[in-house]
């Protein structure tokens, strides 16, 4: 009988794992009994279920890398598992876990009556590497024209983004915040645009700088100054030219040159005797 259970008949059946156990077998006549104790034990292939083998794993960047998997059977199997397509063992617990571990895994477990698979998905999450920010159409914009952003991160979970950038009115943010349109850029939208990406494992930064080009308005300006500068001098050469030249141009008559104030504006000479006035004649 099993140990502190009912008595069995003779006979044979096929076995199962519940039958391993302690059996006490008595035997017995009118002189008497022997008892005898009996330790049964069943033998039989591997097995490995979820339990002591999950199908999906979640892994983290920089944590030791073990892949442990229980599998069950008599005599207790051997496990070995490798990654699929590598051909290799996973690494041992001593190294780091990197995204390469990421993939699917293969286990094996086997005893002396069998083998017995299962495969393992590892998921590996990491804080945010590898940001880069773009500036569409360029990071050198034309006064009034329009530009974009755009802010990209590596990571797992994926990251949020969070922006730090010239404070302006003419700003407009994607749904998801990895970008930000700029329209009819402003001498408010220069300066260092900076873009946050930010896990449950960490975050990292990136920044790019933005340089509203305005040289064609220091080009007008500069024209305008210039052509002020001439019109002043223009002006300027055109009332020398006329006060030179108002004297010696026009009509006189010789008799009333000598007290005229244009003949004076003409030649006028200093000698012991006085002044001497000429004239410029022209024909009636």
């Amino acid at each position: 009988a099993r140990d502190g259970g009912a008595p069995r008949a003779r006979g044979s059946r096929a076995i199962s794992r519940a039958d391993a156990g302690r059996y006490i077998c008595r035997a017995t006549n009118k002189h008497g009994s022997a008892v005898r104790s009996i330790v049964v034990t069943v033998e039989y292939e591997p097995s490995i279920g979820e339990t002591g083998c999950p199908a999906q794993r979640l892994w983290v960047e920089g944590t030791p890398a073990e892949l442990a998997c229980a599998a069950s059977g008599n005599p207790p199997p051997h496990v070995a598992c490798a990654k699929l397509g590598d051909g290799q063992d996973p690494p041992p617990a001593s190294p780091n876990v990197t995204r390469a571990h990421a993939g699917t895994y293969q286990c094996r477990a086997t005893n002396t009556h069998g083998s017995a698979l299962r495969n393992v998905t590892v998921a590996v999450e990491y804080s945010p590497a590898a940001v880069s920010l773009r500036v569409l159409p360029s990071a050198n914009v034309s006064r009034g024209a329009s530009f974009s952003v755009e802010c990209r991160a590596e990571g797992l979970p994926t990251p949020t983004y969070g922006w730090a950038l010239p404070p302006a009115s003419n700003l407009r943010f994607a749904a998801d915040n990895r970008s930000v349109a700029v329209a009819s850029a402003a001498a408010a939208n220069r300066g260092l645009y900076t873009c946050t990406a930010t896990n449950r494992h960490g975050r990292r930064a990136g920044s790019v700088m933005v340089r509203v080009d305005e040289s064609w308005l220091v080009l007008l300006a500069s024209l305008g100054s210039l052509g002020a500068v001439t019109a002043v001098g223009l002006a300027a050469a055109g009332g020398y030219y006329l006060k030179s030249t108002a004297c010696k141009k026009g009509e006189y008559n010789v008799r009333d040159a000598e007290g005229s104030s244009e003949a004076a504006c003409l030649h006028r000479q200093r000698h012991d005797r006085g002044e001497v006035y000429g004239i410029q004649l022209t024909q009636p």
